[in-house]
């Protein structure tokens, strides 16, 4: 036996339970809701900062930063998927997707946020601990601490491949976005590095909030009261609240006088109805009009020239928020729960008719960052029956001398004009007609006759309209 004196142990700290930061907790829950039920962030995170309103838990401040933290992960998802996949190991797809969120979310903080390294590796491992336990708290704790060693520049030239090697997965790396994604934009766009990559960085800022004044119902001048407040760049019923703000707060928008709308969609319906069409101008028709901004829109427009709007959506659901849309509208109109594809009107009933197609969303990336996550190249092809066959239906309801708008909010070629030159080549009687004119003042529209308009260069999401007239 030894004779020297065993030393005293030293006594264990005692257990401290982890304190809960609604924010973050906040922001985990809303990216678990739109990793495990498919759910979009935009109608998820609002009841959520509601509810902590409500319980005192939030004020404007939280819900801002647990905004920027929701949307700002969802955006650069790509990218620090790299960057951590960098950091752990074992294949990405082993690691628990609520953990995965967790460092997510943390990797955000570190890289995309000015909040301090500390901080942010210190917050993340106190929510792992509440929402994971401590025994997964320790390795966000280890993971977070390798991504803290290098800044954001640093860690993308290690992850992505160099631009000469491979153009479109650099891109995809750097600018968080699937490489198909990257590869359609760029067709669409065309043109050099540059460009692509003025809209891959513009696709990842978040969006202002833009209102509608919807005519005969409220003025521009009555939102340009509000704060912050400032006027839309191209429409001349938009306005733009430039500091972020609440809608629902604008007493036009809670009176249905005005919405939110983007710029894009406000122009869409703006060139329809600003279209010459020869003969009567009495019957419109807005063939998938769910969820009712643009109709809100047409049907104010109408009115002022003493037209009739029918609404038609599918799904009764949506056809309910078209018709609260356009409750209080100054004229007559319609809405009713109907298939486009099977009319439940009569061939060349309508003057003008939009139809405004379901497709991949690729347009509004700014507003919805997960749906570039969730969408696939084989997703065309589903949706390309039904797009030709809307497209059909309206061509068909049109009479001779009527004006069809094809609107979509995606700029893959296979939804915009290949959906177009396949229909003109079944209806030798319609011809386009040049949108161009027919939208003021917004620069940068191409070639013709055709319109797409983009993030980076007008602001809006990106918006495709041709206008096809019906000759005989």
């Amino acid at each position: 036996m030894s004779d020297q004196p065993r030393r005293p142990r030293r006594p264990a700290k005692p257990y401290r339970r982890p304190k809960k930061d609604p924010v973050r907790v906040l922001a985990f829950e809303a990216l678990r809701a739109v990793d495990e039920r498919d759910a979009y962030a935009n109608l998820v995170l609002p009841p959520l900062l509601r509810a902590a309103r409500e319980k005192g838990d939030f004020d404007t401040r939280d819900a801002a930063l647990a905004t920027e933290l929701v949307y700002g992960t969802l955006r650069r998802q790509g990218t620090y998927d790299a960057i951590i996949a960098a950091c752990v190991d074992r294949p990405l797809r082993e690691v628990d997707p609520p953990v995965l969120d967790v460092l997510s979310l943390g990797a955000h903080q570190l890289l995309g946020t000015r909040i301090p390294t500390h901080a942010a590796v210190s917050a993340s491992v106190e929510l792992a601990r509440v929402v994971l336990g401590d025994g997964r708290a320790k390795f966000v704790n280890a993971v977070l601490r390798r991504i803290a060693q290098d800044d954001l520049d640093g860690w993308l030239e290690r992850v992505a491949p160099p631009y000469e090697e491979d153009p479109e997965d650099h891109l995809a790396v750097v600018h968080s976005h699937p490489r198909w994604v990257v590869s359609a934009l760029w067709d669409s766009l065309g043109g050099g590095r540059a460009g692509i990559e003025d809209l891959l960085r513009a696709d990842n800022e978040r969006p202002e909030v833009t209102l509608v004044a919807r005519p005969g119902r409220a003025t521009t001048d009555e939102l340009l009261g509000e704060e912050a407040a400032v006027p839309g760049r191209w429409s001349p019923h938009a306005v733009r609240l430039t500091e972020g703000g609440e809608p629902g707060a604008v007493k036009a928008v809670a009176e249905n006088r005005a919405g939110v709308q983007d710029e894009g969609s406000q122009l869409v319906a703006l060139a329809l109805a600003a279209a010459p069409v020869e003969g009567r101008d009495r019957m419109w028709l807005d063939g998938c009009a769910g969820p009712g901004g643009k109709a809100a829109l047409l049907g104010a427009l109408a009115a002022e020239r003493g037209a009739v709007l029918l609404a038609s959506e599918k799904q009764p659901h949506r056809a309910g928020l078209v018709a609260k849309a356009l409750h209080g509208n100054p004229g007559p109109y319609q809405v009713v729960a109907a298939d486009g594809t099977r009319p439940a009107w009569r061939p060349g009933s309508f003057d003008r008719v939009l139809v405004d197609v379901p497709c991949t969303g690729l347009g509004a990336l700014r507003r919805r960052p997960e749906a570039r996550w969730r969408r696939r190249p084989e997703d065309l092809a589903g949706f390309a029956p039904l797009q030709r066959g809307l497209l059909r239906t309206a061509l068909e309801s049109v009479r001779v001398g009527g004006v069809v708008g094809y609107a979509t909010c995606s700029p893959h070629l296979a939804e915009t004009r290949a959906v177009v030159a396949d229909l003109l080549g079944q209806f030798p009687d319609a011809e386009l007609i040049d949108a161009r004119p027919l939208l003021p003042g917004v620069p940068d529209l191409g070639e013709g006759p055709d319109v797409q308009l983009w993030p980076h260069l007008h602001g809006t999401d990106a918006m495709y309209l041709a206008l096809i007239r019906r000759t005989g």
